[in-house]
């Protein structure tokens, strides 16, 4: 277990603020944020490559804040890999077991047959791919029998094919080893993949803890809640409050939202939906459905199988629908549609 208490640190132009955090074994734990956020630099003080100005990292309910990455049985994997040009695969999985003084011929096959790199020994890592570039990384790292595995951006520098098969390969290790696993990402679909835990990190400071579908789908604030996909927040007044229905009025439109929030009559807060959650229709559907908002479609925004379409309802909702649903809607803009919702998918927060 990892125990982070008001953990601090100040560089020239950049600081992180008391953090608290408790990561335990076992765990797939992600580290999440914009660039810029400070992500890499609390790895990088959990890892020891950085001592911090006050507050306490313990390991194990030992206190390892002054001591050297060496002796933290951590293992570290930049977004780089940073492996040496100058030596074959072989060489580079051999370096961490030759910095930590340890001979391991028995665990060294075994980590390179699992991670299917047997027959690249003798290569350079500048003949080898990305995929294969981030498995012998990892073989380097894995073959010193570490308590701790992180990760750096292990993905970034892969395809988007390659990091289809690269996220098994870390969550294989990760329950094969029982290791306990930091990784840090900006990528939500990764974070929401991978994680057991997540924890959001915006400007220097932890701002949400908790499991992907509490950090995707109730985020504590109007600015995780944009981060994390929730392209429509809108801020209205409460104006009614009863048998688990809120009712709020925004832009001069009146919505339903089933809330946990606990609000009074006149409170500003802001209700967020993920544009997946609406439903675009030509007629006003019968169903279970509480809102249901005419608007007139403004802009349409292929991304493949989904279109992103942007309707005018007094405000502006962003909707994904499938191509195919967009097509027999003929949705251009200009045509009227109407924007369904249901309570539920509405997340009430101030």
């Amino acid at each position: 277990m990892i125990e982070i208490k008001a953990l601090s640190r100040k560089w020239k132009s950049f600081a992180l603020d008391s953090l608290d955090l408790t990561i335990l074994d076992g765990e797939y734990f992600v580290i999440l944020g914009p660039t810029g956020s400070g992500k890499t630099l609390l790895l990088e003080l959990l890892a020891g490559f950085h001592r911090p100005d006050s507050g306490q990292i313990l390991i194990n309910g030992k206190d390892v804040t002054d001591l050297s990455p060496e002796k933290r049985n951590l293992a570290f994997v930049y977004q780089d890999y940073s492996l040496f040009p100058h030596m074959t695969v072989k060489k580079n999985i051999e370096f961490g077991l030759k910095m930590k003084k340890l001979k391991a011929p028995g665990k060294f096959r075994e980590i390179s047959e699992y991670l299917n790199i047997s027959h690249l020994l003798e290569r350079y890592p500048l003949n080898l791919s990305g995929g294969e570039q981030q498995r012998v990384s990892l073989a380097r790292a894995l073959v010193t029998d570490p308590e701790f595995l992180m990760l750096d951006e292990p993905l970034s520098a892969l395809d988007p094919r390659t990091q289809d098969s690269a996220r098994e390969v870390l969550l294989n290790v990760h329950r094969k080893g029982k290791l306990t696993v930091l990784h840090i990402t900006h990528d939500q679909t990764e974070a929401r993949i991978m994680a057991d835990r997540i924890a959001v990190v915006m400007d220097g400071k932890l701002v949400q803890v908790g499991t992907p579908e509490e950090i995707f789908e109730k985020p504590a604030n109007d600015r995780i809640a944009d981060f994390v996909g929730f392209e429509n927040v809108l801020k209205g007044r409460v104006f009614s409050s009863e048998n688990g229905l809120i009712g709020i009025e925004a832009e001069g439109t009146v919505i339903e939202a089933a809330g946990e929030l606990e609000v009074k009559v006149g409170d500003i807060v802001h209700a967020g939906m993920r544009p997946e959650n609406i439903v675009l229709s030509k007629t006003v559907t019968q169903s279970s459905i509480r809102n249901s908002l005419k608007g007139t479609v403004i802009g349409v925004q292929s991304l493949g199988a989904l279109v992103r379409v942007r309707v005018d309802c007094g405000f502006v909702l962003n909707a994904l629908v499938t191509r195919q649903s967009a097509e027999e809607m003929e949705l251009v803009p200009g045509v009227s549609v109407y924007a369904q919702f249901k309570a539920s998918s509405i997340h009430v927060l101030r």
